[in-house]
Protein backbone atom coordinates (compact mmCIF):
# COMPACT_ATOMS: atom_id res chain seq x y z
CA UNK A 1 0.00 0.00 0.00
CA UNK A 2 1.81 3.27 -1.23
CA UNK A 3 -0.07 6.18 0.39
CA UNK A 4 1.54 8.54 -2.31
CA UNK A 5 -0.67 6.30 -5.29
CA UNK A 6 -3.50 6.34 -2.98
CA UNK A 7 -3.51 10.48 -2.48
CA UNK A 8 -2.75 10.47 -6.13
CA UNK A 9 -5.74 8.51 -7.39
CA UNK A 10 -7.43 10.40 -4.13
CA UNK A 11 -6.82 13.92 -5.81
CA UNK A 12 -7.75 12.26 -10.00
CA UNK A 13 -11.38 11.63 -8.63
CA UNK A 14 -12.08 14.74 -7.11
CA UNK A 15 -10.42 16.53 -9.86
CA UNK A 16 -13.08 14.32 -12.25
CA UNK A 17 -16.35 15.07 -10.10
CA UNK A 18 -15.20 18.83 -10.55
CA UNK A 19 -15.09 18.38 -14.03
CA UNK A 20 -18.43 16.56 -14.11
CA UNK A 21 -20.53 19.53 -13.22
CA UNK A 22 -23.57 17.42 -13.17
CA UNK A 23 -23.21 14.44 -11.29
CA UNK A 24 -21.99 16.55 -8.60
CA UNK A 25 -25.21 18.65 -8.63
CA UNK A 26 -26.92 15.74 -8.65
CA UNK A 27 -24.87 14.65 -5.15
CA UNK A 28 -25.81 17.97 -3.61
CA UNK A 29 -28.68 18.86 -5.59
CA UNK A 30 -31.14 15.41 -4.71
CA UNK A 31 -30.49 15.63 -0.75
CA UNK A 32 -31.37 19.42 -0.79
CA UNK A 33 -34.47 18.68 -2.59
CA UNK A 34 -35.65 15.47 -0.71
CA UNK A 35 -34.90 17.26 2.44
CA UNK A 36 -37.44 20.43 1.47
CA UNK A 37 -40.30 18.17 0.16
CA UNK A 38 -40.00 15.71 2.76
CA UNK A 39 -39.86 18.73 5.11
CA UNK A 40 -42.22 21.22 4.11
CA UNK A 41 -44.11 20.18 1.21
CA UNK A 42 -45.19 17.05 2.31
CA UNK A 43 -48.58 16.70 4.78
CA UNK A 44 -50.59 13.71 5.06
CA UNK A 45 -53.42 15.56 6.87
CA UNK A 46 -54.04 18.15 4.58
CA UNK A 47 -56.51 20.67 5.84
CA UNK A 48 -58.16 23.90 4.23
CA UNK A 49 -59.74 21.73 2.38
CA UNK A 50 -61.96 22.99 -1.01
CA UNK A 51 -65.98 23.16 0.15
CA UNK A 52 -69.22 24.17 -1.42
CA UNK A 53 -72.22 25.24 0.40
CA UNK A 54 -75.87 24.39 -0.61
CA UNK A 55 -77.64 26.53 2.14
CA UNK A 56 -81.41 26.14 0.70
CA UNK A 57 -82.46 27.45 4.23
CA UNK A 58 -80.28 30.13 5.01
CA UNK A 59 -80.42 30.83 8.91
CA UNK A 60 -78.37 31.03 12.10
CA UNK A 61 -78.15 27.33 12.55
CA UNK A 62 -76.79 26.69 8.89
CA UNK A 63 -74.15 29.26 9.58
CA UNK A 64 -73.31 28.65 12.82
CA UNK A 65 -72.60 24.48 11.55
CA UNK A 66 -70.91 25.98 8.77
CA UNK A 67 -68.48 28.63 10.93
CA UNK A 68 -68.24 25.14 13.08
CA UNK A 69 -67.21 23.07 9.92
CA UNK A 70 -64.05 26.10 9.07
CA UNK A 71 -62.90 26.45 12.46
CA UNK A 72 -62.00 22.83 12.86
CA UNK A 73 -59.11 23.64 10.01
CA UNK A 74 -60.55 20.53 7.61
CA UNK A 75 -62.94 23.17 5.86
CA UNK A 76 -62.85 26.09 3.67
CA UNK A 77 -65.75 27.18 2.14
CA UNK A 78 -64.97 28.99 -1.57
CA UNK A 79 -68.00 28.27 -3.22
CA UNK A 80 -71.80 28.44 -2.28
CA UNK A 81 -73.95 26.95 -5.17
CA UNK A 82 -78.13 27.36 -5.73
CA UNK A 83 -78.87 24.07 -6.90
CA UNK A 84 -77.23 20.61 -6.28
CA UNK A 85 -76.62 20.03 -9.58
CA UNK A 86 -74.32 22.79 -9.94
CA UNK A 87 -72.41 21.47 -6.49
CA UNK A 88 -72.23 17.50 -8.27
CA UNK A 89 -70.40 19.27 -11.19
CA UNK A 90 -67.49 21.10 -8.47
CA UNK A 91 -66.90 17.18 -7.18
CA UNK A 92 -66.86 15.38 -10.56
CA UNK A 93 -64.57 18.30 -11.61
CA UNK A 94 -62.43 17.97 -8.49
CA UNK A 95 -63.28 22.16 -8.49
CA UNK A 96 -64.04 20.85 -4.84
CA UNK A 97 -63.75 18.08 -1.89
CA UNK A 98 -66.54 18.76 -0.48
CA UNK A 99 -70.31 19.80 -0.64
CA UNK A 100 -72.29 20.51 2.21
CA UNK A 101 -76.31 20.65 1.38
CA UNK A 102 -78.36 22.10 4.19
CA UNK A 103 -82.65 20.91 3.23
CA UNK A 104 -84.91 23.82 3.00
CA UNK A 105 -86.80 23.28 6.27
CA UNK A 106 -83.49 22.51 8.16
CA UNK A 107 -84.48 25.20 11.03
CA UNK A 108 -88.47 24.72 11.45
CA UNK A 109 -87.42 20.89 11.89
CA UNK A 110 -84.43 21.49 14.06
CA UNK A 111 -86.45 23.24 16.35
CA UNK A 112 -89.12 21.21 16.53
CA UNK A 113 -86.87 18.41 17.55
CA UNK A 114 -87.18 16.28 14.36
CA UNK A 115 -83.48 15.94 13.91
CA UNK A 116 -83.29 16.95 10.03
CA UNK A 117 -80.05 15.84 8.11
CA UNK A 118 -77.18 17.66 7.22
CA UNK A 119 -75.95 15.85 3.73
CA UNK A 120 -71.62 16.37 3.73
CA UNK A 121 -70.71 14.80 0.45
CA UNK A 122 -66.82 14.01 0.23
CA UNK A 123 -64.89 13.65 -3.06
CA UNK A 124 -63.24 10.19 -1.95
CA UNK A 125 -61.33 9.45 -5.17
CA UNK A 126 -58.33 9.91 -2.90
CA UNK A 127 -59.04 8.28 0.49
CA UNK A 128 -56.23 9.94 2.39
CA UNK A 129 -57.16 12.79 1.41
CA UNK A 130 -60.73 13.01 3.21
CA UNK A 131 -60.21 10.94 5.93
CA UNK A 132 -59.26 13.17 8.75
CA UNK A 133 -61.76 15.42 7.54
CA UNK A 134 -63.93 13.27 8.25
CA UNK A 135 -63.43 12.35 11.62
CA UNK A 136 -63.65 15.50 12.53
CA UNK A 137 -67.31 15.62 11.61
CA UNK A 138 -68.15 13.38 14.32
CA UNK A 139 -68.48 16.05 16.92
CA UNK A 140 -69.82 18.86 14.34
CA UNK A 141 -73.77 17.58 15.32
CA UNK A 142 -73.02 17.14 18.90
CA UNK A 143 -71.18 20.78 19.77
CA UNK A 144 -71.58 22.35 16.39
CA UNK A 145 -74.33 24.75 17.80
CA UNK A 146 -73.93 24.83 21.42
CA UNK A 147 -73.99 28.72 21.47
CA UNK A 148 -77.73 28.54 19.69
CA UNK A 149 -79.10 25.96 21.11
CA UNK A 150 -79.80 28.74 24.15
CA UNK A 151 -82.73 30.10 26.40
CA UNK A 152 -86.01 28.33 25.14
CA UNK A 153 -83.99 25.81 22.74
CA UNK A 154 -81.34 24.58 25.26
CA UNK A 155 -84.20 21.19 25.98
CA UNK A 156 -82.64 20.03 22.43
CA UNK A 157 -79.33 19.72 23.91
CA UNK A 158 -79.74 16.18 25.13
CA UNK A 159 -77.69 12.95 24.79
CA UNK A 160 -79.17 12.52 21.13
CA UNK A 161 -77.58 15.27 19.00
CA UNK A 162 -80.32 18.03 17.69
CA UNK A 163 -79.67 16.92 13.85
CA UNK A 164 -78.17 14.10 12.09
CA UNK A 165 -75.51 14.05 10.34
CA UNK A 166 -75.00 11.87 7.22
CA UNK A 167 -71.97 11.49 5.19
CA UNK A 168 -71.71 9.99 1.64
CA UNK A 169 -68.30 9.32 0.07
CA UNK A 170 -68.78 9.19 -3.50
CA UNK A 171 -66.70 7.73 -6.35
CA UNK A 172 -64.96 5.69 -3.54
CA UNK A 173 -67.41 4.48 -0.94
CA UNK A 174 -65.41 1.96 1.02
CA UNK A 175 -62.29 3.80 0.52
CA UNK A 176 -60.82 1.43 -0.97
CA UNK A 177 -56.64 2.60 -1.56
CA UNK A 178 -56.36 0.41 -4.73
CA UNK A 179 -58.86 2.54 -6.39
CA UNK A 180 -56.99 5.50 -6.06
CA UNK A 181 -53.24 4.35 -6.35
CA UNK A 182 -53.42 1.53 -9.27
CA UNK A 183 -55.00 3.99 -11.56
CA UNK A 184 -52.28 6.81 -10.77
CA UNK A 185 -49.63 4.06 -11.73
CA UNK A 186 -50.21 4.32 -14.92
CA UNK A 187 -49.12 8.00 -14.98
CA UNK A 188 -45.86 7.25 -12.74
CA UNK A 189 -44.79 4.29 -15.17
CA UNK A 190 -45.46 6.50 -17.92
CA UNK A 191 -43.04 9.02 -16.79
CA UNK A 192 -40.67 6.98 -15.46
CA UNK A 193 -40.43 4.95 -18.73
CA UNK A 194 -40.82 7.41 -21.30
CA UNK A 195 -38.19 10.17 -19.56
CA UNK A 196 -35.59 7.68 -19.55
CA UNK A 197 -36.23 5.47 -22.66
CA UNK A 198 -36.14 8.86 -24.39
CA UNK A 199 -33.30 10.13 -23.12
CA UNK A 200 -31.52 7.33 -23.04
CA UNK A 201 -32.00 6.91 -26.67
CA UNK A 202 -29.88 9.82 -28.20
CA UNK A 203 -27.15 9.69 -25.83
CA UNK A 204 -26.60 5.97 -26.80
CA UNK A 205 -26.11 7.22 -30.37
CA UNK A 206 -23.68 9.72 -29.31
CA UNK A 207 -22.08 6.84 -27.04
CA UNK A 208 -22.00 4.00 -30.30
CA UNK A 209 -21.09 6.35 -32.92
CA UNK A 210 -24.02 5.49 -35.26
CA UNK A 211 -25.17 9.49 -34.23
CA UNK A 212 -22.50 10.42 -36.76
CA UNK A 213 -24.35 8.26 -40.02
CA UNK A 214 -27.67 9.51 -38.60
CA UNK A 215 -26.26 13.26 -38.86
CA UNK A 216 -24.90 12.94 -41.87
CA UNK A 217 -28.43 11.62 -43.33
CA UNK A 218 -30.92 14.88 -45.05
CA UNK A 219 -33.03 14.68 -41.61
CA UNK A 220 -34.10 17.38 -39.72
CA UNK A 221 -34.29 17.92 -36.23
CA UNK A 222 -38.09 17.49 -36.02
CA UNK A 223 -37.94 14.53 -38.19
CA UNK A 224 -35.89 12.53 -36.19
CA UNK A 225 -37.47 13.90 -32.63
CA UNK A 226 -41.09 12.77 -34.56
CA UNK A 227 -39.00 9.14 -35.12
CA UNK A 228 -37.77 8.63 -31.83
CA UNK A 229 -40.88 9.61 -30.45
CA UNK A 230 -43.61 7.28 -32.50
CA UNK A 231 -42.31 4.05 -31.51
CA UNK A 232 -42.02 4.99 -27.83
CA UNK A 233 -46.25 6.22 -27.84
CA UNK A 234 -46.54 2.64 -29.26
CA UNK A 235 -44.43 1.37 -26.10
CA UNK A 236 -46.50 3.24 -23.71
CA UNK A 237 -49.61 2.12 -24.71
CA UNK A 238 -48.90 -1.38 -24.47
CA UNK A 239 -47.90 -0.33 -20.79
CA UNK A 240 -51.27 1.64 -20.24
CA UNK A 241 -53.27 -1.65 -21.10
CA UNK A 242 -51.07 -4.12 -19.31
CA UNK A 243 -51.96 -1.78 -16.44
CA UNK A 244 -55.90 -1.44 -16.98
CA UNK A 245 -55.69 -4.99 -17.53
CA UNK A 246 -54.38 -5.62 -14.29
CA UNK A 247 -56.50 -3.08 -12.70
CA UNK A 248 -59.80 -4.61 -13.57
CA UNK A 249 -58.87 -8.23 -13.27
CA UNK A 250 -56.73 -8.05 -10.54
CA UNK A 251 -57.96 -5.30 -8.27
CA UNK A 252 -61.79 -5.13 -9.47
CA UNK A 253 -61.33 -1.21 -10.17
CA UNK A 254 -64.14 0.23 -11.07
CA UNK A 255 -64.28 1.92 -14.62
CA UNK A 256 -67.10 4.50 -15.27
CA UNK A 257 -65.89 6.40 -18.05
CA UNK A 258 -64.95 6.09 -21.82
CA UNK A 259 -61.87 4.22 -22.30
CA UNK A 260 -61.36 5.81 -25.73
CA UNK A 261 -61.37 9.12 -23.55
CA UNK A 262 -58.59 7.67 -22.10
CA UNK A 263 -56.25 6.72 -24.72
CA UNK A 264 -56.86 9.90 -26.01
CA UNK A 265 -55.22 11.65 -23.34
CA UNK A 266 -53.09 8.87 -23.01
CA UNK A 267 -51.21 10.37 -26.47
CA UNK A 268 -50.52 13.92 -25.17
CA UNK A 269 -49.27 12.85 -21.86
CA UNK A 270 -46.72 10.17 -23.40
CA UNK A 271 -45.99 12.70 -26.06
CA UNK A 272 -45.51 15.22 -23.38
CA UNK A 273 -42.83 12.87 -21.49
CA UNK A 274 -40.97 11.96 -24.77
CA UNK A 275 -40.26 15.25 -25.23
CA UNK A 276 -39.30 16.09 -21.86
CA UNK A 277 -36.66 12.95 -22.20
CA UNK A 278 -35.45 14.18 -25.98
CA UNK A 279 -35.06 17.37 -24.16
CA UNK A 280 -32.48 15.85 -21.38
CA UNK A 281 -30.66 13.91 -23.98
CA UNK A 282 -29.62 16.89 -25.71
CA UNK A 283 -27.97 18.14 -22.62
CA UNK A 284 -26.31 14.91 -21.15
CA UNK A 285 -23.55 13.73 -22.29
CA UNK A 286 -23.69 10.52 -21.70
CA UNK A 287 -26.12 7.57 -21.18
CA UNK A 288 -25.52 8.22 -16.98
CA UNK A 289 -25.95 11.98 -16.93
CA UNK A 290 -29.07 11.22 -19.24
CA UNK A 291 -30.37 9.01 -16.62
CA UNK A 292 -29.50 11.35 -13.96
CA UNK A 293 -31.73 14.10 -15.26
CA UNK A 294 -34.29 11.38 -15.69
CA UNK A 295 -34.27 10.84 -11.96
CA UNK A 296 -34.03 14.24 -11.21
CA UNK A 297 -37.19 15.33 -13.11
CA UNK A 298 -39.35 11.83 -11.54
CA UNK A 299 -38.87 12.58 -8.02
CA UNK A 300 -40.39 15.69 -7.85
CA UNK A 301 -43.16 14.66 -10.08
CA UNK A 302 -44.35 11.57 -8.21
CA UNK A 303 -43.83 13.66 -4.74
CA UNK A 304 -45.63 16.91 -5.50
CA UNK A 305 -48.20 15.30 -7.95
CA UNK A 306 -50.51 14.11 -5.25
CA UNK A 307 -49.77 9.99 -6.39
CA UNK A 308 -48.33 9.49 -2.88
CA UNK A 309 -49.51 12.03 -0.18
CA UNK A 310 -52.64 14.58 -0.75
CA UNK A 311 -52.23 17.47 -3.33
CA UNK A 312 -54.20 19.51 -1.39
CA UNK A 313 -52.23 19.25 1.21
CA UNK A 314 -49.00 20.74 0.53
CA UNK A 315 -48.69 24.28 0.67
CA UNK A 316 -49.51 26.67 -1.67
CA UNK A 317 -46.28 27.20 -3.08
CA UNK A 318 -45.41 23.14 -3.46
CA UNK A 319 -49.03 23.43 -5.03
CA UNK A 320 -48.13 25.73 -7.83
CA UNK A 321 -44.76 23.45 -8.80
CA UNK A 322 -46.80 20.80 -8.98
CA UNK A 323 -49.16 22.77 -10.83
CA UNK A 324 -46.17 22.65 -13.87
CA UNK A 325 -46.03 18.95 -13.66
CA UNK A 326 -47.66 16.67 -16.51
CA UNK A 327 -48.28 13.90 -14.44
CA UNK A 328 -50.84 16.02 -11.58
CA UNK A 329 -53.26 16.95 -14.55
CA UNK A 330 -53.05 13.77 -15.87
CA UNK A 331 -53.54 11.80 -12.46
CA UNK A 332 -56.43 13.99 -11.95
CA UNK A 333 -57.69 13.20 -15.70
CA UNK A 334 -57.42 9.68 -15.11
CA UNK A 335 -59.13 9.10 -12.23
CA UNK A 336 -61.69 11.40 -13.17
CA UNK A 337 -62.30 8.99 -15.97
CA UNK A 338 -62.25 5.60 -14.36
CA UNK A 339 -63.86 6.76 -10.56
CA UNK A 340 -66.25 9.52 -12.04
CA UNK A 341 -67.03 8.87 -15.44
CA UNK A 342 -65.68 12.45 -16.41
CA UNK A 343 -66.18 13.43 -20.18
CA UNK A 344 -64.28 15.17 -22.42
CA UNK A 345 -65.56 18.73 -21.41
CA UNK A 346 -65.24 17.89 -17.58
CA UNK A 347 -61.46 16.72 -18.48
CA UNK A 348 -60.39 19.70 -21.25
CA UNK A 349 -58.35 21.87 -17.75
CA UNK A 350 -56.34 18.89 -16.88
CA UNK A 351 -55.44 18.85 -20.92
CA UNK A 352 -54.21 22.19 -22.01
CA UNK A 353 -51.66 22.48 -19.34
CA UNK A 354 -50.05 18.91 -20.39
CA UNK A 355 -50.24 20.33 -24.11
CA UNK A 356 -48.18 23.59 -23.26
CA UNK A 357 -45.94 21.94 -21.40
CA UNK A 358 -45.68 19.74 -24.32
CA UNK A 359 -45.13 22.62 -26.50
CA UNK A 360 -42.33 24.09 -24.21
CA UNK A 361 -40.31 21.26 -23.65
CA UNK A 362 -40.48 20.13 -27.94
CA UNK A 363 -38.98 23.87 -28.21
CA UNK A 364 -36.40 23.57 -25.91
CA UNK A 365 -35.67 20.56 -27.47
CA UNK A 366 -35.33 21.27 -30.63
CA UNK A 367 -33.50 24.77 -30.24
CA UNK A 368 -30.74 22.38 -28.27
CA UNK A 369 -30.46 19.32 -31.17
CA UNK A 370 -27.32 19.44 -32.29
CA UNK A 371 -26.91 19.10 -36.42
CA UNK A 372 -22.53 18.11 -35.41
CA UNK A 373 -20.76 15.91 -32.98
CA UNK A 374 -18.72 18.97 -31.68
Amino acid sequence: MSWARFIAVLAKEFVQMRRDRLTFAMMVGIPIIQLVLFGYAINSDPKNLRTAVLDADPSPFSRSLVRAMENSGYFRVTRVVDTYAEGGRLLETGAVQFLVTVPEDFSRRLQRGERPVLLVEADASDPAATSNALAALLSLNQTGLDHDLKGALASLKPDAPPFELRVHRRYNPEGITQFNVVPGLIGVVLTMTMVLMTSLSMTRERERGTMENLLATPVRPIEVMAGKIVPFIIVGYVQVTIIIGAAKLLFAVPMVGSLLLLSVASILFIAANLAIGFTFSTLAANQLQAMQMGFFFFLPSILLSGFMFPFRGMPDWAQWLGEVLPLTHFLRIVRGILLKGNDASEIVHELWPIGAFLLAAATVALMRYRETLD
